[in-house]
């Protein structure tokens, strides 16, 4: 019986639904926050690229305003980014809605993160295998730096990842990941709120 194709998948959607049901009370009380503090904006949703770039709509909790400048555009991530926004990043709460992209299939609990469609024509032949496996809310890259470790380093991260995937390492991946968000490490990398934008070799 494949790993990959039929117990991982199954697990995912067994543990999704039990986290969804445990983590309820939490996410409310998220909701509620960031809907009285963020201008009832509470979710964020975007295309992503999931398995084979297949296009799939993640869903966050939103820990941003839409703040713009005197030309329309965006202001940057920090200036951005609310009280409520920073708690809910720094203990990894705005990830909870993933779940419902695991019960539908497009993510795992551990792959390599989903990314922004933009970034699919930069990639290089082998940054592209990141797409082999199912994206993950957790992976290989974000227990080894997540985003304080450069563009190039956490593609090898992620391939490396997709030679080697197997339940132990997944197992390995969940628990650290776990030690990780207790000590809330990696939020950001360095002078950003939260990582550069990827522009390419």
């Amino acid at each position: 019986m494949s790993y990959k194709k039929l117990i991982k998948p199954f697990f995912d959607r067994l543990f999704a639904l039990l986290a969804l049901v445990i983590s309820s009370p939490i996410f409310l009380i998220v909701a509620l926050l960031l809907a009285i503090f963020q201008d009832g904006k509470v979710f964020f949703k975007q295309k992503r690229p999931g398995r084979n770039e297949k296009v799939f709509l993640l869903v966050k909790f939103k820990t941003m305003r839409d703040d713009v400048d005197q030309n329309g555009e965006l202001l940057p991530d920090e200036q951005r980014l609310t009280w409520i926004g920073k708690l809910v990043r720094k203990t990894s709460m705005d990830e909870i809605p993933q779940l419902l992209n695991i019960l539908k299939g497009d993510m795992s609990f551990v792959g390599p993160r989903p990314l922004l469609l933009e970034y699919l024509p930069l990639y290089n032949e082998t940054q592209k295998r990141r797409h082999e496996a199912t994206p993950g809310i957790s992976g290989w890259a974000q227990v080894n730096g997540r985003n304080t470790i450069g563009w190039q380093q956490k593609f090898d991260l992620d391939v490396w990842y997709v030679e080697h995937q197997s339940f132990w390492l997944d197992l390995k991946i969940i628990f650290l990941t776990i030690f990780k968000v207790f000590k809330a490490e990696g939020i950001s990398s360095e002078g950003v709120a939260t990582m550069e934008k990827f522009k390419g070799n």
